[in-house]
């Protein structure tokens, strides 16, 4: 068993038509799932990807109306990735972001790669990665419906920074549970912490790490607008996830055993430091129920929740996406 690299990342947002409006029109992102949460049928669940939906590309939002606003600190997913192809891109999304008022960073080196780190309009910690030297898991197709030129879009997910106060007990579920491996660190870009550590699986590269943070300085997070709830592993169908499911079980973590999302299959578990992982197959996929060419266009249901369209769609304030 092996995990194949980042599946998704899913965070909050407290307003879905604004959500839609910057991801779609400012990021390049395309909407490749409208639907709701499964755990609460009142809110959307909005999934953004590649021009194909790839796993691995995927920026997920659960809206949470009138939610406050997240407490960044200690004990969360702190950062969240997206490749691009090329140190060229990054100037190119610095001089957009300021076209569109967007708060960010100025482009700086993260283990050996340019980055651009930014905030969306809720405060979610955002970061552009070059791949222009990268090798590994390889990236998607950046959406064709899109206004950024090809060369710069967005190809999916890359590394996912987890921000901790016992880096030690999440390394240990990386490498001895997870299969993960060390692959190098470099240095806090807080002065006087320690280096930031890691960690690749699969095929390595952007779309397969996971970077640890260790931080002593800070409170915990509180959960709100605009921070992570969970981050998602690739794993390559359903008969693999089960092994993973026996897995999880026999070295004693909690987990919700297998669940299925429809579109993927999904297992969820917490490491030590609270942070939420969840192991997803990478298929059935977004178009098992729409056109690829049709994706998000329409309320999307699983077929269990189908009879409750009607009342499903009369809690659902519209979201226009065409």
């Amino acid at each position: 068993m092996e995990l194949k690299g980042l599946h998704h990342v899913s965070a909050l947002t407290a307003n879905a038509a604004a959500n839609f409006e910057f991801y779609t029109q400012v990021m390049g992102m395309r909407l490749v799932k409208k639907t709701v949460n499964q755990d609460d049928t009142s809110v959307y669940h909005l999934f953004y990807g590649d021009d194909q939906a790839n796993p691995g590309t995927e920026l997920t939002f659960f809206e949470i109306p009138n939610a406050g606003r997240n407490r960044d600190g200690v004990d969360s997913i702190s950062g969240t990735s997206l490749r691009v192809a090329s140190d060229q891109a990054l100037s190119y999304w610095k001089q957009r972001l300021e076209q569109f008022d967007v708060e960010h960073e100025e482009i700086k080196q993260r283990f050996g790669r340019a980055t651009l780190a930014l905030r969306d309009p809720e405060g979610m910690r955002l970061i552009l990665v070059s791949d222009e030297r990268n090798t590994g898991v390889a990236g998607g197709i950046p959406w064709a419906g899109s206004a950024i030129p090809q060369e710069f879009g967005v190809v999916g997910l890359g590394p996912v920074q987890l921000t901790v106060r016992e880096p030690e007990a999440t390394a240990y579920v990386l490498t001895e549970i997870m299969g993960f491996q060390f692959k190098g660190a470099y240095p806090a870009l807080v002065e006087g912490q320690p280096d930031i550590q890691v960690y690749e699986t699969g095929q390595g590269g952007t779309g397969a790490e996971v970077h640890i943070e260790p931080r002593t300085d800070l409170a915990e997070e509180r959960l709100g607008r605009g921070g992570v709830h969970h981050v998602a592993f690739r794993v390559e169908n359903e008969a693999e996830l089960r092994k993973w499911v026996d897995h999880i079980q026999d070295m004693r973590l909690p987990s919700s055993g297998f669940v299925d999302r429809y579109y993927f299959g999904a297992l969820y578990f917490r490491e030590p430091n609270g942070i939420l992982f969840e192991l997803s197959t990478d298929g059935p996929g977004f178009d098992v129920d729409e056109d690829m060419l049709r994706l998000g266009e329409k309320l999307a249901l699983p077929p269990f929740l189908e009879e409750k369209r009607e009342q499903i769609e009369a809690k659902l304030k519209p979201l226009v996406t065409t």
